[in-house]
């Protein structure tokens, strides 16, 4: 057996150790979903009450008038003939595609959708291509606004769970991150400014990790999808967006 067959079968094994948990973990999370206004409410079962969301893929000139975005709109709302309606478990069905921004009004359902795309997957019902999946929403990065730590120990916060998985290949893993919420995003994310970082060991702020992931810097073979309302989506450089 050469080096790069030991490496392949490693990285099969890792992945066999360390999805399952990772789905379970994800399961129990994202099974239930809080019912009405208060997150102290009722809940119910994501799967009986989601309905699928009026998703299109095509031009938003309210973003970039010569990008294209990937977007969310109101269900009522007639598209545009450039527009290309898209399941959310399809972002990702064009494998050109790696970053993907989804945006959407308020109460739209973005997160729900989420949360589906995600239980999916870790159910065993869609995507089961993509190795690990890694919901990073800003409302939880906030809060870690004030840390420097390396990319590998933000997952390891995250994630408890894959703790011993040292390191994350991306060439040997199909990997999703998913940012939802950038609208809630209380970090500066200077894509301009901010120092360029490749090494997912080695520190630094939670603000310059995301400008490397989303630049493509930091695990460049890594799926991202990023949400948001219009308003906040022009904080993501249109060439971040494929």
């Amino acid at each position: 057996m050469n080096h790069t067959d030991l490496a392949n079968t490693l990285h099969k094994k890792l992945a066999s150790v360390y999805q399952p948990k990772l789905k379970s973990s994800l399961k129990e999370k994202f099974k239930r979903i809080n019912e009405g206004i208060s997150q102290h409410g009722s809940s119910a079962l994501l799967n009986e009450i989601y309905t699928e969301l009026y998703i299109t893929e095509g031009w938003s000139g309210d973003i970039n008038n010569e990008h294209e975005v990937r977007q969310i709109e109101t269900a009522f709302r007639r598209p545009a003939t450039q527009e290309t309606p898209i399941k959310c478990n399809e972002l990702f069905k064009d494998k050109s595609i790696r970053r993907v921004l989804t945006t959407g009004v308020a109460g739209i359902g973005k997160t729900v959708s989420v949360q589906k795309f995600i239980l999916d997957w870790a159910e065993g019902k869609a995507n089961q291509d993509i190795t690990f999946m890694f919901p990073l929403p800003f409302r939880e990065l906030n809060l870690m606004k004030q840390k420097n730590l390396s990319l590998m120990e933000l997952f390891h916060h995250f994630f408890p769970e894959m703790r011993k998985l040292e390191l994350l290949d991306c060439d040997s893993y199909t990997v999703v991150l998913i940012f939802d919420g950038l609208d809630e995003c209380r970090l500066s994310l200077n894509f301009q400014k901010n120092e360029r970082l490749c090494d997912v060991t080695e520190s630094a702020s939670v603000d310059v990790l995301l400008t490397n992931l989303i630049k493509g810097n930091l695990l460049p073979s890594a799926l991202l999808w990023i949400t948001s309302r219009p308003g906040a989506a022009s904080q993501i450089p249109p060439e971040c967006v494929d």
